[in-house]
């Protein structure tokens, strides 16, 4: 079973939404757009060994929607141990892929896929040997 293991929240402005959250919530940032070759700023969000899971901000591909819209939530990743099975599945249960599986350099394999009711999420495979 996949569980949840990280967020994303996508900005038009990174810096402007990650000093949001700061201000909003004292969450805790980490610069990890080396990871990603984009702005990608991670975010703690509970003290270490206590319940929760973390993410981060990262430049969404395009403008903010415009005010008013419905739901435009964050997107959650699960931790899957076979990107490539994993993606065999959501495919066969109906979804589609909104972005192809590639490496995180050094950390994992990831990617993104579209669910039966139009929801962007990602399935990330940790894997060391990812892109190196």
């Amino acid at each position: 079973m996949g569980s949840v293991v990280h967020f994303e929240i996508h900005a038009e402005d990174v810096p402007r939404a990650v000093a949001f959250y700061v201000a909003a919530f004292g969450w805790q940032t980490e610069d990890w757009s080396s990871f990603t070759g984009s702005p990608y700023i991670g975010l703690t969000t509970h003290e270490e060994g206590q319940p929760g899971i973390s993410g981060a901000v990262t430049q969404r591909e395009g403008a903010n929607p415009p005010a008013g819209s419905t739901v435009q939530g964050a997107v959650l990743t699960v931790e899957v141990d076979d990107f490539d099975a994993a993606a065999r599945r959501i495919e066969e249960a109906g979804g589609t892929v909104a972005m192809p599986k590639f490496p995180l350099t050094g950390m994992a394999w990831q990617g993104y896929f579209v669910d039966t009711e139009g929801n962007v999420f990602g399935i990330h495979q940790p894997d060391e040997t990812a892109g190196v």
